[in-house]
């Protein structure tokens, strides 16, 4: 067997020692994340087996490596949560500089108590035998520093000096020295840099103490000689860039060419907040990112206005779709412009541009045999006497585990699945809610499976560049193996297929809706091919941003048409996926009117750069996020107001009262350019974060210099000093210049989320504009000495609590309105139902008649409580499915029964683990929830039985991230 591992990565050892501990004669292979060796394993250490077999998973790699162990469900547990949470956790303690999370500690500290607690009670951690858990856990607690300052810590303590004496340990540090183990050597052992990208979950503290204490007097006994000569180097007058005076962006060969899109939103709605934050907003912020780096940028959106939601929308406002179109395009235009969203052109898929490009594409693919003719089944209305396109019917969603009743004829959207209209369970016109036929109609279909080997080998090259969830997703698709997609639909608000004997079809929205990235680009420049057909001199790199739902179709079938076609197409670099943002405690709805849409933000008073801020800040990354109007007063208040506001407004006001507005001579000292190096360190951070386009970390850097600001003009009280003597008046104009030299870094970095407040904070500070150089990110001198500055003004303003309670109960939508009381809720529940066919009728007219009810548009507070009967009515009918036994019939206590037979306990053991493994796997395999939830009904089922038969407590979902569950 051979370990293949980095050089001191601490899950090699782990694997080391469990070698040692299972007498296997290992080769440890201290290797590089791109060795050819790994082949396409680029995941670091791997363990492999004398078949060839590859171990990627430390956890499976030392159950395979130790076999036998028990008890085996706590060391599972203890396993995971070693994985999950003290690696992430120790990771973020130990980074320094822009990768250094001060939030990390309290998390760190509850970690370590826990640990310290449960080795109060047991030699080791699952009992009195050592497990692969213990040199987990202690594998990563052996590098240096992860437990400096620790105290009260005596059993932990006892435990690591134990198993650090063991024979098998002290052979494997042999080969691999605890010297030089380091966290930093994750950040090469996969291709997410380490385990930075895992969010930490601060619902785990539950322990106020310290057993973790600071050892250090503060952040500048981290800064290293070479960064303070660094900062020494640099801090010069910057040499401004020229900047081009171009009417048309185009790319040029030898520099950094970045196109970008927004998912194109549809004409059908008023955008609310999420769909702002997760496509035009945060491209916008890019795009701004970008062009302050000297970047060819052009950006690129629209409205995408084809397809059955158009028509769905027409037909509710009693117009046709051309009106609807025309009316929300001046909407989304108005809104967008209003939150300052700086498109290049921002266009229509209705043109004549995009009807020919797309029958073009569509030309071509069908004369390179990428294009196939079927006769599919579709749902016919007899009572309207159309063909139902996807959007004009719901239904029950047919995959296993979801059962959602109101999907859609496209995709549902409880589990996320596409789905063929025809499969729906039960389906129903939206227009007139009566049942549909089947009928034939030849349609076309992109052959999928055709281009598929090519665009896998495309996938592997290009997914480096997109974020974690948009390469789940695409790679969720891939495993299952593509299939033909239909893409023409029989319709008339669309694009017509160019074909004889076709002129009554279009083309579905999914085909043409990305082509009008395209056609749009061929508005704003007669020059577009250069964008999207560049010569291989050119490097274009596109960045596509999206909601997660979008991903399949930026990812698979987009650029598959491209692939298809063979044309040179530009294909996309970087996916930048975001999850959704709800709304305080529920969801956003168009339908129902739920949340802030764009017309409330402009409504509320409240400036445009701060809900771009605020939207910014609570971008849905690496997960879900909320709006929340609390939240919003917080972070303009306290990060806006107290910190940014305050320092730069102090700095300005006092160079225009004490150095008649003039920058005074900068004469710095040693500690100065300390501060110089942390403020570099914090600007490194920034690039690093905004090149990969994670804004909410560019807004952490960026509030952490104006700390450092806030920090320097207390701890000097430059308005003492201006008092004193020469010296000390020397002092405190360096302290003021290199103040207002940090507010107009500030105003530049800030400009991508806030662009109106950083121009504000230019004419204050007398400057036309800064640029930011990507490629050496450094502290430089944007006012030189005897620079006059402008007039302060004061930045932001406060946002009082009793503003916001006005603004909750303005915009609080119907899911804050009281529901139905209780007793109403649930009158038709009250009959106890005896058979099956009994209580499934009531099912059945319960559910029509809550559909019935929704198809009115009525609000939640109408059909929420018809809804809550259904749940009630389902209640009954499961438990009268569910086969009568011991344990589910409500009998008095029974007497005191003996103890279960060992052999029971054992293969009920046995069977848990079984399932566990299957849980994990299928976790592990990107597997959608729709897949891997019933099985873990089945674990947990499996949990409450062994509790029952030895009476012990039924234990948590070891995954479950509950407080109750600390490991």
């Amino acid at each position: 067997m051979i370990i293949y591992t980095n050089a001191g990565n601490p899950f090699g050892l782990k694997l080391l020692i469990c070698a040692k501990f299972a007498k296997k004669d290992v080769q440890v292979k201290t290797i590089a994340l791109n060795d050819t060796e790994l082949k396409d394993m680029k995941h670091l250490p791997i363990l492999q087996l004398e078949s060839g077999v590859q171990l990627f998973s430390t956890d499976v790699a030392v159950k395979y490596l130790l076999q036998g162990e028990t008890p085996v469900i706590q060391r599972d547990e203890w396993l995971e949560w070693s994985t999950t949470r003290l690696a992430p956790a120790l990771t973020h303690n130990m980074a320094v500089g822009s990768r250094q999370d001060p939030n990390t500690k309290p998390i760190l500290n509850s970690l370590v108590k826990f640990l310290d607690d449960c080795l109060s009670r047991n030699t080791f951690l699952t009992g009195d035998k050592l497990t692969s858990a213990d040199i987990s856990v202690w594998s990563l607690l052996a590098p240096d520093g992860t437990l400096k300052g620790a105290q009260n810590i005596d059993n932990l303590l006892r435990w690591y000096r134990a198993i650090n004496a063991m024979p098998e340990v002290k052979a494997a540090l042999e080969v691999l020295p605890l010297k030089e183990l380091s966290f930093a050597s994750l950040k090469y052992s996969n291709r997410f840099e380490g385990l930075h990208h895992i969010v930490l979950d601060p619902e785990i503290i539950d322990f106020e103490g310290q057993v973790l204490v600071d050892t250090s007097d503060n952040i500048a006994a981290t800064v290293q000689k070479e960064e303070i000569q660094a900062a020494r180097d640099s801090f010069v007058a910057v040499q401004e860039r020229s900047v081009p005076d171009e009417k048309i962006v185009l790319p040029k060969v030898g520099q950094k060419n970045n196109l970008i899109t927004s998912a194109l939103p549809y004409v059908n709605n008023v955008p609310h907040l999420g769909n702002i934050i997760g496509c035009v907003l945060s491209a916008d912020v890019f795009a701004r990112y970008s062009r302050l780096c000297g970047y060819n940028t052009l950006y690129i959106c629209g409205t995408d206005e084809y397809g059955t939601a158009t028509e769905t929308k027409a037909l509710a406002e009693k117009l046709t779709p051309k009106q609807i179109c025309d009316k929300y395009f001046e909407i989304h235009n108005s809104i967008y412009r209003w939150f300052g969203i700086g498109f290049d052109y921002f266009g229509r898929t209705t043109t004549a541009e995009q009807t020919q490009i797309v029958q073009e594409m569509f030309k071509d693919l069908y004369a390179g045999g990428f294009i196939e003719t079927r006769a599919v089944d579709q749902l016919l209305c007899q009572k309207c006497d159309r063909y139902l396109a996807d959007r004009f019917v719901e239904g029950t969603c047919p995959y296993s585990g979801c059962g959602y009743e109101d999907a859609r004829g496209d995709q549902c959207d409880a589990c996320g699945k596409l789905i063929n209209a025809i499969e729906l369970v039960r389906p129903r016109c939206k227009v007139c809610n009566t049942s549909p036929i089947i009928r034939q109609s030849s349609q076309f279909f992109l052959d999928l499976p055709k281009i598929e080997p090519r665009l896998r080998e495309w996938v592997d090259k290009a997914e480096h560049g997109w974020t974690h969830n948009a390469r789940v997703i695409t790679r969720a698709w891939l495993k299952e193996g593509l299939k033909s997609r239909c893409i023409t639909r029989d319709l008339k608000w669309g694009i017509p297929v160019p074909l004889e004997g076709y002129e009554d079809k279009v083309f579905y929205v999914w085909f043409d809706a990305p082509i009008g990235y395209i056609s749009m680009t061929s508005r704003y420049s007669k020059e577009w091919k250069q964008w999207w057909q560049p010569s291989p001199e050119t490097k274009v790199d596109l960045y596509q941003f999206m909601a997660k739902d979008n991903v399949p179709f930026h990812s698979v079938m987009f650029p598959a048409s491209l692939i298809g076609i063979d044309k040179g197409y530009t294909l996309v670099s970087h996916i930048m996926a975001t999850e959704y943002l709800n709304y305080e405690d529920g969801k956003f709805s168009k339908s129902r009117g739920i949340g802030v849409f764009g017309n409330d933000a402009h409504d509320t008073g409240i400036p445009a750069d701060v809900w771009r801020f605020y939207l910014c800040s609570s971008r849905p990354e690496g997960q879900d996020s909320s709006f929340s109007w609390n939240d919003l007063a917080a972070r303009n208040n306290n990060e806006l107001l107290k910190n940014v506001g305050n320092f730069v407004n102090r700095a300005l006001v006092f160079c225009e009262k004490c150095f008649d507005s003039t920058i005074p001579p900068l004469v710095l000292n040693d500690e100065d350019y300390t501060l110089l190096a942390l403020i570099n360190r914090e600007l490194k951070g920034y690039v690093h974060q905004m090149e990969k386009a994670r804004l909410r970390d560019g807004i952490r850097h960026l509030l952490a210099i104006s700390r450092y600001g806030n920090q320097l003009m207390q701890a000097e009280e430059p308005w003492v000093l201006v008092k004193g003597t020469d010296d000390q008046k020397t002092r405190a104009g360096t302290v003021i210049g290199l103040c207002c030299n940090l507010a107009c870094l500030l105003a530049t970095l800030i400009f991508p989320f806030m662009p109106s407040t950083a121009r504000n904070l230019y004419t204050q500070l007398n400057v036309q504009s800064c640029h930011l150089d990507a490629d050496k990110p450094q502290m430089r001198i944007f006012l030189p000495s005897g620079h006059k500055i402008g007039k302060p003004a004061v930045l932001f303003n406060k946002i009082d609590q009793a503003k916001i309670d006005e603004l909750k109960k303005k915009y609080a939508g119907a899911q804050q309105q009281p529901e139905s009381k209780p007793a109403a809720a649930k009158p038709a529940s009250n009959k106890q139902f005896t058979s099956l066919v009994e209580a499934q009728k009531a099912v059945d007219e319960q559910a029509a008649k809550v559909r019935k009810v929704k198809s009115t548009g009525a609000d939640k507070s109408v059909w929420q409580p018809e809804v809550n009967i259904l749940l009630e009515l389902k209640k009954q009918l499961q438990t009268l499915s569910q086969p009568r036994t011991s344990e589910s019939t409500a009998a008095t206590p029974a007497a005191p029964t003996s103890a279960p037979a060992p052999e029971t306990l054992q293969s009920l053991e046995a069977e848990i683990a079984k399932q566990g493994e299957k849980v994990r796997t299928l976790k592990a395999g990107g597997s959608e929830k729709a897949v891997w939830q019933p099985e873990v009904t089945v674990l947990l089922a499996l949990k409450e039985k062994l509790a029952k038969l030895t009476g012990a407590p039924q234990a948590a979902a070891p995954a479950s991230g509950k407080k109750k569950n600390k490991k």
